[in-house]
């Protein structure tokens, strides 16, 4: 459940006061149509079952192979995309400085109006798209973002990780706890478990209904969802927009600022080094420990971000090369409108599995799903790449760029 960061024109560094930035970051468009991917991997399943907002297997979803499919985007994709998306959210904020500043341009007016465009689009999301949505949280955040903006990223490095050293804590402790007072393999019990399930099929039925009937499930799971999202996911996002700030000072996504190119390949393959290691040892924990292993959760959050790094060393050495620099080129495509590819995909799994679409909600094995998800990523490279030869930016991102500068801006490329 996670969103997209901003994507005002990105410069490979900052540009001397008083001259426009002139060229995007092509990388850190590239990385974020890999996170489109990745998130709608984890996204469509809240679509495509009622019972994965309640954490229930689907009953529907029984087979060996549904199991398999699901181990699979367990291990790979959950818990990192979102981390992704949000260091780019942190990375894309030091850019809008950097953009500002070039242009002489007053930041705080217009990054509030922006975080305000931000809000109410999270919120017409939530209710009539995906009640997943993250982006009102991102709005809040980036409000704290802002604040500390002036931080050191020594130090934005080490608040990070105090973050997401206190979320495992408080996770581990409430596990501790649960395991003291109900057993080390304390779960659900038999009719808390059958209330889950009646919940799920309500929900799954609900969804089934037509435009009214999915709103209205939209909005009776936003208690459910909302609090892990502003609680549980937030603080961790945070914690990445914190590294991607840091980052973002450094210019690590930009090769070119590297003053040692060998001297960055080294530092990228060490984050490969440790960070697969690390990354999967947590995905496997996570992922073949059980549903009723407390603790499995707490080693995947301490993980995750290592795997997530490692996935960015990895593109970023991969971008270097020559098939990569043509994979790059696709993948910046629907990654420089990665806002409106975010709630498209949105649209587009709830038009193919609610009532007020095809309604194949719990008729798809986890298989048909994961195919789901990569048809309509390949659709949106189509669309993004015919849109983008024509304008300059995608729809929303314009009238986000529209409430920022209190302006219309050009939009025919």
């Amino acid at each position: 459940m996670t969103a997209p960061p901003p994507t005002e024109p990105a410069t490979s560094g900052p540009p001397a006061l008083g001259k426009a930035p002139t060229a995007r970051l092509a990388d850190v468009d590239a990385l974020r149509g890999f996170a489109l991917l990745g998130i709608l991997m984890v996204n469509i399943s809240f679509f495509a079952s009622g019972y994965t907002l309640l954490d229930m297997p689907d009953p529907a979803r029984s087979a060996w192979h549904d199991h398999v499919a699901s181990g699979i985007v367990a291990f790979f994709f959950e818990a990192k995309f979102y981390l992704l998306f949000s260091f780019l959210f942190g990375y894309s904020f030091t850019l809008l400085l950097n953009s500002a500043a070039a242009r002489g341009l007053s930041f705080r007016p217009r990054f509030l109006r922006r975080l305000g465009g931000l809000f109410l689009i999270g919120v017409a999301n939530a209710v009539l798209l995906f009640h997943g949505d993250i982006l009102v949280t991102y709005a809040l955040l980036g409000l704290l973002l802002f604040l500390v903006r002036g931080i050191s990223p020594r130090r934005a490095l080490w608040v990070a990780g105090i973050v997401t050293g206190v979320i495992a804590l408080v996770l581990l402790t409430l596990a501790v706890l649960v395991a003291v007072i109900d057993g080390a393999s304390a779960g659900p019990t038999a009719a808390e478990r059958a209330t889950m399930l009646a919940d799920g099929r309500d929900a799954t039925e609900a969804m089934r209904g037509g435009l009214g009937s999915v709103v209205g499930e939209r909005l009776s799971s936003l208690p459910t969802a909302f609090p892990l999202i502003l609680f549980f996911q937030g603080p961790l996002a945070f914690s990445a927009f914190l590294v991607g700030l840091a980052a973002g000072k450094h210019r690590v996504l930009d090769h070119t600022a590297a003053a040692d190119p060998d001297a960055y390949r080294r530092r990228l393959k060490l984050i490969q080094l440790v960070g697969f290691p690390v990354g999967l040892a947590g995905s496997l924990a996570y992922t073949f420990a059980g549903d009723e292993n407390l603790f499995a959760p707490i080693a995947h959050i301490v993980s995750a971000p290592f795997l997530t790094a490692a996935y960015v060393a990895t593109l970023l050495r991969v971008f270097r090369t020559a098939r990569g620099a043509r994979l790059a080129e696709v993948l910046a495509r629907p990654g420089r409108m990665a806002l409106t590819n975010y709630l498209s995909q949105s649209l587009l799994c709830g038009l193919i599995f609610t009532g007020a679409g095809l309604g194949l909600i719990g008729h798809l094995p986890y298989a048909g799903m994961i195919a789901v998800a990569v048809g309509i990523f390949a659709v949106q490279v189509g669309w993004s790449a015919w849109w983008m030869r024509r304008f300059r930016i995608g729809p929303v991102e314009w009238l986000l760029r529209a409430a920022t500068h209190l302006e219309r801006p050009a939009l025919r490329a």
